[in-house]
């Protein structure tokens, strides 16, 4: 039965989600071997964007828990879910909507999270993908709000990936995790046309790479297979090992 939306057993489902789930990101992520690479963001204590790949979502969620950082997250039923979860993860509640539905108020909501100092997060390749392609709504939020965009790799050995259009990873118990931090970016004043165009490629370009450089860092070379993690087609799954 697909309860309604709007209804209190459907509210209810949802917090007690959140609670399990952000209760597994704690305990797994008390395990995690993790390391932290290039300019940490977060010391200058002014806000920025950050920007990840939607696959990443656990990790960054774990990684950046208690810090009241904001997260844009799409109006659907899995946004309604990791909005429960990044709450009961010391989350701020963060603007909802995404590319394809509630953009303009995502956007000045993220906007007006930035210039009340918040640290705002996006998953860039989000809500639907295609994956690890990266869309201009960080870089028009950066831009309007003045303030850097500041891309982050991130890795995880071993781990699942589940069979979901972002493969999004799940690290098993003590992980090794690699994240890295690329230099923060200020970006010119409303870019549109071409140059918005061209900064959404550098910014993809960038994320890739750092997120190369974590996997290798783990003993994975550029384009080696990807585990399968829950909801697997193959008969036997497969995950990373350290």
């Amino acid at each position: 039965m697909r309860l309604n939306h709007d209804s209190r057993g459907y509210r209810w489902l949802v917090a007690l989600l959140g609670v399990f789930g952000a209760a597994l990101l704690r305990l797994l992520g008390a395990t995690w071997r993790v390391r932290r690479e290039g300019p940490d963001p977060f010391q200058s204590g002014e806000p920025f964007v950050g920007a990840i790949w939607h696959g990443g979502m656990l990790i960054a969620s774990s990684l950046w828990r208690d810090r009241g950082l904001a997260v844009v997250v799409s109006r659907s039923r899995d946004g309604d879910l990791i909005t429960a979860v990044l709450r009961r993860l010391g989350f701020a509640d963060g603007p909802r909507g995404s590319s394809s539905r509630g953009s303009t108020e995502a956007l000045r909501g993220g906007v007006r999270s930035l210039e009340q100092g918040a640290v705002v997060a996006m998953l860039v390749d989000g809500p639907l993908g295609p994956r690890e392609a990266f869309k201009p709504g960080a870089i028009a939020m950066a831009a309007a709000a003045g303030v850097p965009l500041v891309p982050a790799g991130l890795a995880a050995r071993p781990a699942l990936r589940f069979r979901s259009w972002d493969r999004t990873i799940l690290p098993l118990p003590f992980a090794r995790i690699v994240c890295r931090y690329g230099p923060g970016q200020r970006l010119p004043k409303s870019p549109e046309g071409n140059q918005l165009e061209r900064l959404r490629e550098r910014a993809e370009l960038a994320l890739h790479e750092l997120t190369r450089d974590c996997g290798r860092q783990l003993g994975r070379p550029a384009g080696a297979p990807e585990s399968n993690g829950p909801g697997a087609s193959t008969p036997t799954q497969r995950r990373d090992h350290p």
